[in-house]
C-alpha cells in the first residue's frame, strides 16, 4: 500500500502480521482484476468481465469491512 494513504500518526508503526499480508494480497489481486476487467471490456468479453467484477466486489466489501472495523477501534482508542 502506498504511504500516501496512511495517516501520519500510523506511518512507521505498521506490523507485518498475517492480516496485513492477507490484505496486501487482496489489494494486489484487485489490481490484477481491474486490469483484466478493462482488457475484457476492450475485447468485448462481457461474461469474463462480469465474473471478475463479482470477485472484485467481494474483495472490496471484505477490505471495506476491515477498514471500517479498524476505523471504529482506532477512534475509540483515541478518545
Amino acid at each position: 500500500m502506498s504511504v500516501a494513504f496512511v495517516p501520519d500518526w500510523m506511518r512507521g508503526k505498521a506490523e507485518a502480521n498475517q492480516e496485513t499480508i492477507q490484505n496486501q494480497r487482496k489489494l494486489l489481486e484487485n489490481d490484477q482484476l481491474i486490469r483484466c476487467i478493462v482488457e475484457y471490456q476492450n475485447k468485448g468479453g462481457a461474461n469474463k468481465c462480469v465474473q471478475n467484477q463479482i470477485v472484485l466486489h467481494r474483495n472490496l466489501i471484505y477490505l471495506a469491512t476491515i477498514a471500517d472495523a479498524n476505523s471504529c477501534s482506532t477512534s475509540k482508542a483515541m478518545k
